[in-house]
């Protein structure tokens, strides 16, 4: 058992809720490639390289979680960071759920397990998070997660469509959870 799935295990009894037939965890490298194909089929984020992926499970395991089905397959994610000049700022970079699991409130469920178990660590003040003007699905996400958890939320343009050197690309808005009261 790695520390990050140790810290999991401990932290297990204050977490949301996941839905029946599910658990949370931490991914390892051997997650990789199913998050990256999760990641790809959502068809909405913007594809990594599946090498990334491949680090982020070994580097950032610790402020990420998988949810895994009855065979211990991953079908969804959330990937995350804390920020070097923000240590107690988690920067949520990826939440996907496989298109079987939709519905279920499984997103949610993710990202309130994995912020759960970072503030009962005492590591967590606020959460940051870029979505792209007009993701609905992700404004909602973290939207209902602010009011659920008592939470103010701040808008802002992170990165301007301009900045992005291959063009097209809809600008970045940061939203910014935080501090948590509860």
């Amino acid at each position: 058992m790695t520390a990050a799935q140790a810290d999991l295990e401990r932290g297990r009894s204050t977490m949301k809720e996941m839905p029946e037939d599910l658990r949370l965890d931490h991914p390892g490298v051997e997650d990789g490639a199913a998050i990256w194909r999760i990641a790809r089929d959502s068809r909405t984020l913007d594809l990594n390289s599946s090498y990334s992926y491949l680090l982020w499970c070994r580097d950032f395991a610790g402020t990420s979680v998988v949810a895994r089905d009855a065979a211990g397959e991953p079908v969804g994610f959330v990937t995350g960071y804390f920020r070097p000049e923000r240590p107690h700022t988690l920067v949520v970079w990826q939440v996907a759920v496989d298109a079987s699991q939709r519905g279920r409130g499984l997103a949610a469920a993710l990202l309130d397990g994995l912020t759960d178990l970072l503030r009962e660590k005492g590591r967590l003040d606020g959460i940051e998070t870029t979505i792209t003007p007009g993701n609905t699905p992700s404004e909602r996400l973290f939207t209902s997660y602010a009011k659920r958890h008592g939470a103010e939320l701040e808008r802002e343009v992170l990165f301007g469509a301009g900045l992005f050197p291959d063009g097209g690309h809809d600008p970045e808005v940061l939203y910014r959870i935080g501090p948590f009261t509860d």
